[in-house]
């Protein structure tokens, strides 16, 4: 017997050690072999239109809305118009159950009719009166009579002249009575105060209203030829915002057709300061720190309704415009980089041999999708989307950039 391994079996052990040698060689590589380079996404400077617009949900509401109530009690004996119905102003939209306010006129018109009477008869009394102190004035004069009968007859017409002045006064009051009476006769045929349109039915026919303490609403009235709308402007966009600017606004309904219009005012404080309570504020202020809530200012504008498409109280998404650049260099906004002290940008530009180099760039217009670029940059140009370093999967190495002529959508 040979010393030595069979030759068979000395093969096999050569086979496992180059085996064991190639593993290891793979465990080796997959280790320490250097990170890929990460590929580039890039974009060419194109020439484009830029819109730049702060963005806010608005309602639309009626330019003119007014709750048409009663301004007496009573019970709703007929209601002459239906949901959606159009009125003119002095149409008469309902009555009230009168029997109590006509009686309070008939009473007053009574109260008139006597004192008026009173004063007419002493009128005629005063004429008697006047005649005996002139006859005894003659009388006098001619010593026929005493000085006391001059004197009773001169009191008696002083006394007259007095009654009948309070009379006139009493007549003056019951003159207003009659009037305020009328008045709420009056009231009672409820009219339309605007031309518009029937947007709520609140008090329904055979109901009875109180309007002791406030004035109970029957029908809400807009008229919604011309909309305005409200615009929940964000504390923070709000400071870029002005009277006169343009603004654009699409509903849920037809989010394809822009409606424009001109930003006409902007409120000075958010809705919330009607809540202020300074009692309240104080309570929670022992209680602790409320959370805060966003803040919001109410900017209006107004818009025709011809077609009649918009309608009370629809949702709007309100664009305003704060600036616009037709046909300038654009790129999109993920190639801009850190903001510099004086204002500019920092980006990465492919270079004519194909490295990165970095580039400040001086911007203007940035509609958070593109960036106008006003010095730095040339036309066609490619710069870097993104941080190179930090990218790790993209295999689109130079995507299309085609800046929408029209803008941001709405």
């Amino acid at each position: 017997m040979s010393a030595g391994l069979h030759p068979l079996r000395r093969g096999r052990v050569l086979l496992l050690a180059v085996a064991t040698l190639l593993i290891l060689g793979v465990l080796l590589y997959q280790t320490f072999k250097p990170d890929p380079k990460p590929e580039l996404v890039l974009s060419k400077v194109a020439r484009g239109d830029i819109e730049q617009t702060v963005e806010a949900t608005g309602t639309l509401k009626p330019s003119r809305l007014v709750s048409v109530g009663s301004q007496v009690s009573g019970r709703i004996e007929s209601l002459h118009v239906k949901l959606g119905d159009k009125v003119k102003a002095g149409d008469l939209i309902a009555e009230i159950d009168s029997r109590t306010q006509l009686n309070t006129l008939r009473s007053a018109q009574a109260a008139l009719r006597s004192a008026r009477a009173n004063r007419n008869a002493l009128a005629a009394s005063l004429g008697q009166y006047e005649q005996t102190l002139q006859r005894q004035q003659r009388l006098l004069a001619a010593e026929a009579t005493s000085l006391s009968d001059y004197e009773a007859a001169k009191a008696k017409v002083e006394g007259t002249r007095e009654q009948i002045a309070a009379l006139e006064a009493e007549i003056a009051q019951r003159d207003t009575e009659v009037a305020a009476a009328q008045t709420n006769l009056a009231y009672t045929r409820i009219t339309a105060p605007i031309d518009g349109a029937v947007l709520a039915v609140v008090s329904m026919q055979g109901q009875t209203v109180n309007a002791v303490q406030s004035a109970p609403t029957i029908v809400m009235l807009g008229n919604q030829d011309s909309m305005t709308v409200h615009a929940e402007i964000s504390e923070a966009d709000v400071i870029r915002t002005a009277l006169g600017q343009e603004v654009f606004f699409t509903i849920l309904g037809n989010p394809y057709r822009r409606y424009t219009s001109t930003l006409r005012d902007i409120a000075p404080a958010p809705e919330s300061i009607t809540n202020e309570d300074r009692s309240s504020l104080s309570a929670q202020a022992l209680a602790g720190a409320p959370a805060k809530t966003a803040i919001y200012y109410s900017g209006l504008f107004d818009v025709e309704n011809t077609d009649g498409q918009l309608r009370a109280y629809m949702t709007a998404q309100v664009s305003i415009v704060l600036g616009r650049a037709k046909s300038v260099l654009t790129i999109p906004s993920t190639a801009l980089g850190a903001r510099a002290g004086d204002g500019s940008y920092a980006v990465q530009v492919l270079g004519p041999d194909g490295r990165v180099q970095t580039r400040k760039i001086e911007i203007g217009l940035d509609d958070q999708l593109q960036v106008e670029v006003k010095r730095g940059l040339s036309e066609g140009e490619q710069v870097v989307l993104g941080d190179p370093e930090t990218r790790t999967t993209s295999k689109a190495k130079n995507p299309s950039h085609k800046p929408n002529p029209n803008g941001p959508a709405a």
